[in-house]
Protein backbone atom coordinates (compact mmCIF):
# COMPACT_ATOMS: atom_id res chain seq x y z
CA UNK A 1 0.00 0.00 0.00
CA UNK A 2 1.35 3.43 -0.93
CA UNK A 3 1.24 5.82 2.01
CA UNK A 4 2.79 8.72 0.17
CA UNK A 5 5.58 10.87 1.49
CA UNK A 6 3.72 11.95 4.64
CA UNK A 7 2.64 8.43 5.58
CA UNK A 8 6.19 7.16 5.23
CA UNK A 9 7.53 10.08 7.26
CA UNK A 10 4.95 9.47 10.00
CA UNK A 11 6.00 5.85 10.39
CA UNK A 12 9.69 6.74 10.48
CA UNK A 13 9.07 9.68 12.83
CA UNK A 14 7.05 7.58 15.26
CA UNK A 15 9.77 4.91 15.25
CA UNK A 16 12.42 7.53 16.03
CA UNK A 17 10.36 9.29 18.70
CA UNK A 18 9.12 6.00 20.12
CA UNK A 19 12.66 4.66 20.24
CA UNK A 20 13.86 7.85 21.91
CA UNK A 21 11.08 7.65 24.48
CA UNK A 22 11.95 4.03 25.15
CA UNK A 23 15.62 4.93 25.58
CA UNK A 24 14.69 7.74 27.99
CA UNK A 25 12.49 5.41 30.04
CA UNK A 26 15.25 2.82 30.18
CA UNK A 27 17.78 5.44 31.27
CA UNK A 28 15.50 6.64 34.07
CA UNK A 29 14.82 3.06 35.11
CA UNK A 30 18.51 2.20 35.18
CA UNK A 31 19.36 5.33 37.16
CA UNK A 32 16.63 4.49 39.66
CA UNK A 33 17.84 0.89 39.85
CA UNK A 34 21.34 2.15 40.64
CA UNK A 35 19.96 3.74 43.79
CA UNK A 36 17.59 0.87 44.55
CA UNK A 37 20.14 -1.94 44.62
CA UNK A 38 19.76 -2.48 48.36
CA UNK A 39 16.82 -3.03 50.68
CA UNK A 40 16.30 0.09 52.80
CA UNK A 41 14.28 -1.79 55.45
CA UNK A 42 17.13 -4.25 56.00
CA UNK A 43 19.59 -1.35 55.83
CA UNK A 44 17.74 0.43 58.65
CA UNK A 45 18.36 -2.51 60.98
CA UNK A 46 22.07 -2.57 60.11
CA UNK A 47 22.37 1.22 60.34
CA UNK A 48 20.65 1.32 63.74
CA UNK A 49 22.96 -1.38 65.07
CA UNK A 50 26.28 -0.19 63.60
CA UNK A 51 26.02 3.42 62.45
CA UNK A 52 23.48 5.34 64.53
CA UNK A 53 25.76 5.75 67.54
CA UNK A 54 27.79 8.19 65.44
CA UNK A 55 25.47 9.24 62.60
CA UNK A 56 22.34 9.43 64.77
CA UNK A 57 18.98 7.68 64.42
CA UNK A 58 17.85 10.35 61.96
CA UNK A 59 21.15 10.40 60.04
CA UNK A 60 22.05 13.97 61.01
CA UNK A 61 25.47 13.08 62.41
CA UNK A 62 24.20 13.72 65.91
CA UNK A 63 24.47 10.31 67.55
CA UNK A 64 25.65 10.12 71.17
CA UNK A 65 29.19 9.13 70.16
CA UNK A 66 29.20 11.42 67.12
CA UNK A 67 28.56 14.47 69.29
CA UNK A 68 32.01 13.99 70.85
CA UNK A 69 33.82 13.50 67.54
CA UNK A 70 35.74 16.12 65.62
CA UNK A 71 34.93 16.30 62.82
CA UNK A 72 31.31 15.40 63.39
CA UNK A 73 29.99 12.49 61.33
CA UNK A 74 28.34 13.19 57.98
CA UNK A 75 24.78 14.56 58.03
CA UNK A 76 23.00 12.33 55.52
CA UNK A 77 19.89 14.53 55.47
CA UNK A 78 21.82 17.11 53.43
CA UNK A 79 22.69 14.59 50.72
CA UNK A 80 26.17 16.11 50.41
CA UNK A 81 29.11 13.77 50.07
CA UNK A 82 32.77 14.72 50.03
CA UNK A 83 34.78 11.73 48.84
CA UNK A 84 35.09 10.47 45.28
CA UNK A 85 36.19 7.13 46.67
CA UNK A 86 35.36 5.32 43.41
CA UNK A 87 37.46 7.80 41.38
CA UNK A 88 34.56 8.24 38.95
CA UNK A 89 33.98 11.97 39.48
CA UNK A 90 30.82 11.28 41.50
CA UNK A 91 31.18 11.79 45.25
CA UNK A 92 28.21 10.09 46.90
CA UNK A 93 27.67 7.52 44.18
CA UNK A 94 26.82 4.02 45.36
CA UNK A 95 30.33 2.93 44.38
CA UNK A 96 31.93 5.78 46.36
CA UNK A 97 29.80 5.09 49.44
CA UNK A 98 30.55 1.38 49.18
CA UNK A 99 34.28 2.12 49.24
CA UNK A 100 34.03 4.51 52.18
CA UNK A 101 31.95 2.03 54.18
CA UNK A 102 34.27 -0.87 53.33
CA UNK A 103 37.58 0.93 53.82
CA UNK A 104 36.74 3.78 56.20
CA UNK A 105 36.83 7.51 55.44
CA UNK A 106 40.50 7.78 56.43
CA UNK A 107 41.47 5.82 53.32
CA UNK A 108 40.12 8.72 51.22
CA UNK A 109 41.42 11.68 53.22
CA UNK A 110 38.54 11.78 55.67
CA UNK A 111 38.38 11.16 59.36
CA UNK A 112 40.11 7.99 60.52
CA UNK A 113 37.34 7.80 63.12
CA UNK A 114 34.98 6.53 60.39
CA UNK A 115 35.83 2.88 60.81
CA UNK A 116 36.15 0.43 57.91
CA UNK A 117 33.22 -2.02 57.91
CA UNK A 118 34.36 -4.25 55.05
CA UNK A 119 35.45 -7.01 57.41
CA UNK A 120 32.15 -6.90 59.29
CA UNK A 121 29.44 -6.20 56.73
CA UNK A 122 28.73 -8.25 53.62
CA UNK A 123 28.37 -6.63 50.20
CA UNK A 124 24.58 -7.03 50.48
CA UNK A 125 24.63 -5.43 53.95
CA UNK A 126 26.55 -2.44 52.59
CA UNK A 127 24.12 -2.00 49.69
CA UNK A 128 21.21 -2.20 52.13
CA UNK A 129 22.81 0.48 54.34
CA UNK A 130 23.34 2.72 51.29
CA UNK A 131 19.69 2.29 50.30
CA UNK A 132 18.70 3.34 53.82
CA UNK A 133 21.11 6.30 53.88
CA UNK A 134 19.43 7.57 50.70
CA UNK A 135 16.08 7.75 52.52
CA UNK A 136 17.38 10.52 54.81
CA UNK A 137 17.71 13.09 52.03
CA UNK A 138 14.34 14.23 50.76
Amino acid sequence: MNRGIHGSFGVRFSRIVGGGALAALLAVGLATAAYAAGDAAKGKVIFTTNCASCHGESGKGDGPVGAALNPHPRDFTKGEFKFDAAKDGKPGSDAALTNVIKNGAGAYGGSPLMAPWGGTLSEADIQNVIAYIRTFHK
